[in-house]
């Protein structure tokens, strides 16, 4: 099983933010540990399902050596990230919305590195475990 270097962050008045610097734009946050890590594992599982929807090469994971090397990494704790084994199916979606709620979620999810799908996923579990 393949597991991806995740970092997670701490500013005093957020959540705990989470990236993966072998995919600079996935991100995501939890308001606790537990949930920080759990939110990284769908986040993971959603890139990876993006890319090989779009496919993309999967890139292999780098080693926490090379990471820990780079200084912007430094101010983060490293966790690993399972990939998932199984890919989930992903099954295509009809839904209308008002055009300046989508034209909202398409500049939110852009300027934050996610597609439309990965972001409205994430936004709809998250509203879930709520």
């Amino acid at each position: 099983m393949r597991q991806y270097i995740a970092l997670i962050h701490k500013d005093a008045e957020s959540d705990f933010g989470v990236s993966f610097p072998d995919s600079p734009g996935c991100i995501t946050a939890g308001r606790t540990l537990d949930e920080a890590r759990d939110m990284a594992q769908e986040a993971l599982a959603l890139l990876i399902e993006g890319m090989e929807t779009d496919g993309e090469a999967i890139p292999e994971p780098s080693n926490l050596e090379s990471v820990m090397a780079e200084l912007e990494n430094r101010d983060g704790v490293a966790i690993l990230v399972p990939a998932p084994s199984h890919p989930p199916k992903t099954v295509r979606v009809n839904i209308t919305l008002g055009a300046d709620i989508l034209e909202e979620i398409v500049a939110y999810a852009e300027s934050h590195g996610f597609t439309r799908s990965g972001f409205l996923a994430i936004a709809a579990k998250k509203a879930m475990a709520a």
